[in-house]
């Protein structure tokens, strides 16, 4: 290589760090907004990560203490109100109505008929509570009301759909209709969402409802 060509090629090198020089003071700003940006994300993520870990750590304890009382009436109205409003409540709400239910069955149906009215919770909650009023020992509901109820949580892949279809035959049972019952059952055991202990109830009162299937 000759002097002429490494003067040029020395020269180049030059422009191109001056090039480079240049956009970094033109430019460089940019970069370290980015890197600060990135940094504070990561830092608010894990603020909120470590946030929700203590509200949920809180609620925990404070669900924990409602429910130490012995005396159900105690528990239900010690869980009142625990967690606010909406989905952070929702538990303390299940339990003050599992509570009312060994006290007060009225005012148990009418806390799960509140959260199944509720429009503002998820589709699944509202139909839990909705199945576990059907289900409430001594709570007075006809048993159309009940059946209108349980038929809207039987479509294909609800999830409750095995429960309230065995919720349905007993109703069906209770209403001397045994011959309905039956076929209620039959479709728990043809279903693949059944599981082996739902499958054997279904069995088994088919055969005391005098009806048969076909053993697989």
């Amino acid at each position: 290589m000759s002097q002429s060509d490494s003067f040029i090629d020395e020269v180049t090198e030059e422009v191109r760090r001056e090039r480079l020089f240049g956009l970094a003071r033109r430019y460089g700003w940019i970069a370290i907004l980015a890197v600060v940006l990135i940094i504070g994300a990561a830092g608010v993520v894990e603020w909120r990560k470590a946030q929700a870990r203590a509200e949920a750590e809180d609620l925990g304890d404070a669900l924990l203490a409602a429910m130490a009382s012995e005396n159900a009436l105690a528990r239900a109205t010690a869980l009142d109100g625990v967690g606010g409003t909406g989905l952070p409540g929702l538990p303390a709400r299940f339990l003050a109505a599992d509570s009312l239910a060994q006290s007060d069955v009225n005012a148990a149906g009418a806390l799960l008929d509140e959260i199944a009215a509720d429009s503002a919770l998820p589709a699944i909650y509202r139909d839990l509570a909705s199945l576990k009023l059907t289900m409430l020992a001594d709570y007075p509901m006809l048993s159309d009301e009940k059946l209108v109820r349980l038929e809207t949580l039987i479509a294909p892949g609800a999830p409750f759909r095995m429960a309230a279809l065995e919720q349905i035959a007993a109703v069906r049972i209770s209403r001397n209709e045994p011959s309905q019952a039956i076929d209620i059952l039959r479709t728990i055991l043809t279903d693949a969402d059944a599981s082996a202990g739902q499958q054997q109830r279904a069995q088994q009162l088919i055969v005391a409802l005098g009806g048969e299937f076909e053993d697989s």
